[in-house]
C-alpha cells in the first residue's frame, strides 16, 4: 500500500473546486482539459506530483 504523503482537507477541496470552476468559466476551458487543469491546481496546493483520481473526479464533476 502506498504511503499517504499529504492530506487535503474538506476546506481545501472546496477551495480547489471553486478555483477550478472560476478558471473554467473565465478561461473558457474545454471539457477535455478539465482533468489536467484540476490536477495542476492540486499539485500547486500540495507540492506533490501524485494526485488522487477520486479527488480529480470530484473537482471536475458537473
Amino acid at each position: 500500500m502506498a504511503e499517504v504523503l499529504f492530506d487535503v482537507s474538506a476546506f481545501d477541496c472546496e477551495i480547489l473546486r471553486a478555483a477550478f470552476i472560476k478558471s473554467v468559466v473565465e478561461g473558457n476551458v474545454p471539457e477535455e482539459r478539465w482533468r489536467a487543469l484540476a490536477a495542476s491546481l492540486v499539485r500547486d496546493l500540495t507540492g506533490h506530483e501524485d494526485v488522487e483520481p477520486d479527488l480529480l473526479e470530484w473537482i471536475t464533476r458537473k
